[in-house]
């Protein structure tokens, strides 16, 4: 009942003011973060250390700070989200090469559009049926509030953006078979189960990845397309799309995983301010002989896909 009364009258009348307005409330809210109120410093102050080891203490300072900024336009710019118009969406979120969208929608192709929690992805699952010519599917998992759920979940789809459930994937994607989709899959998340992901190398430090995309990818026969977010100015954002590959069967166990990590790790660190530090994301400890188990995933995964027929 609380989050009703909240939604109604208070996030959204507010949502419907002018970006520079609610930017004045969340630079407030800016204020309070870098003095009285520091937001999972410990977290982000160990992220951001282990992730920049030759950094000095003043830079990996300024790295926080300039995170917490970004953080505080993210909230300004999810609040907007929520009753951003189709102008204003196309206004502020432009794709720089559409075209290679285009050229795998023409070759009847299905893709993957992977990336990470880097600048503001919640923009671009509102709008991504509005940029390709693929129907927008996104994966997700329910929020713990079944209200802010199922409220966040009818905007974010209100320009077409098929939003499923992550347990039930496999029945989704049998049932849209005869179409070709766009599915949005953020991959920086930490996994469930360490002895299912891939571990690699990532931002200095060993690190286990979601290897969902790759699957499907096999499984689905799927381009697969590495996307990434720019700010070109504060509520204004470039994409720019990048083929990792439109012949998954040619790929190898891990490759289409290290080819998305390792790209969004090469724009971490040329501008580590946009990505999410507050995750706990190196909350999974290193397996305990991690040679034998990618022994075992490659065994498996080369059982499953690259057994001829």
């Amino acid at each position: 009942m609380l989050s009703k009364i909240l939604y109604a009258i208070f996030v959204y009348p507010v949502s419907l003011l002018p970006m520079r307005i609610i930017y004045v409330f969340t630079d407030f809210f800016y204020l309070l973060l870098i003095t009285v109120v520091p937001y999972r410093k410990k977290v982000i102050s160990g992220n951001i250390a282990r992730s920049f080891p030759d950094k000095t203490p003043a830079e990996k300072r300024k790295i926080r700070l300039r995170f917490y900024r970004h953080l505080t336009d993210l909230l300004a710019e999810g609040i907007k989200n929520l009753s951003i118009s189709e102008k204003q969406l196309r206004k502020r979120l432009v794709v720089t090469n559409p075209e290679l969208m285009d050229a795998l929608y023409r070759q009847n192709l299905s893709v993957l559009l992977v990336s990470g929690h880097y600048n503001n992805w919640e923009w671009f699952i509102t709008g991504q049926n509005l940029l390709f010519p693929h129907q927008a599917v996104g994966i997700g998992m329910p929020m713990s509030n079944a209200y802010w759920d199922q409220k966040i979940n009818t905007q974010r789809s209100r320009f077409g953006m098929r939003i499923l459930h992550s347990k039930n994937v496999r029945e989704n994607f049998a049932q849209m078979k005869d179409l070709r989709t766009a599915t949005l899959i953020l991959s920086d998340q930490s996994p469930g189960d360490s002895t299912k992901a891939y571990w690699m190398e990532f931002l200095h430090q060993p690190t286990a990845v979601l290897f969902g995309c790759e699957q499907l990818a096999h499984t689905y026969q799927q381009a697969v397309v590495f996307f990434i977010l720019r700010k070109v100015r504060r509520g204004y954002y470039e994409m720019s799309l990048e083929l990792i590959t439109d012949r998954p069967s040619d790929m190898q166990w891990g490759e289409i995983t290290e080819a998305h990590t390792q790209l969004l790790e090469k724009e971490i660190l040329q501008k580590p301010e946009y990505w999410i530090w507050s995750h706990k994301r190196w909350k999974r400890s290193l397996p305990e002989d991690p040679e034998q188990l990618k022994i075992q995933q490659k065994n498996s995964f080369n059982a499953r896909f690259k057994t001829p027929a």
